[in-house]
């Protein structure tokens, strides 16, 4: 697979990133003013905290199952070119978050490993790792691709 190296890097750099957390945060670090915060927290349901109250047998059918779907049809998507360019890289991006992320949530009893907290002044993000920065990359990626390729070709009138 022609991206097997950029879904290799991205979940390695998230489970150092997240192994180097579990090791060494131990209290919160604040930076740039308070712009960046890393607090380490498991979090164990998805997006911030959604999911979180839901039984662990519904939370680890959602989380991991339904998961692992996506991650299995977005490598699938890949293997077989069905998306190009760009758009390619987006979908490499998310199913690499989503590996991550699985693999926290396997060897983690259904939690995963979150650590970055940033806010300026009301504006403020839940806590979240590398893995959720490429699915939320690689998301926005295609929206704004769909909408420009919209804008590009706007529908026929009849």
């Amino acid at each position: 697979m022609k991206y097997a190296p950029l879904v290799a890097l991205i979940i390695a750099f998230d489970q150092w990133t997240k192994h180097l957390v579990r090791l060494h945060l131990h209290a919160p670090r604040i930076y740039f003013g308070g712009l960046i915060t890393l607090v380490f927290t498991q979090n164990e349901g998805a997006f911030l905290s959604l999911g979180s109250s839901l039984s662990p047998a519904v939370r680890m059918a959602i989380f991991t199952g339904a998961v692992s779907i996506a991650v299995i049809i977005a490598l699938v998507i890949l293997m077989m070119n069905r998306v190009s360019g760009v758009d390619a890289i987006a979908v490499a991006l998310i199913a690499a978050g989503g590996v991550g992320n699985l693999i926290d949530r396997v060897t983690r009893h259904g939690r995963v490993t979150d650590f970055i907290y940033m806010q300026a002044g009301p504006l403020h993000t839940g806590v979240f790792n590398i893995a959720d920065m490429a699915i939320t990359g690689g998301v926005i990626w295609l929206l704004v691709s769909s909408f420009l390729q919209k804008a590009k070709n706007p529908p026929a009138e009849s």
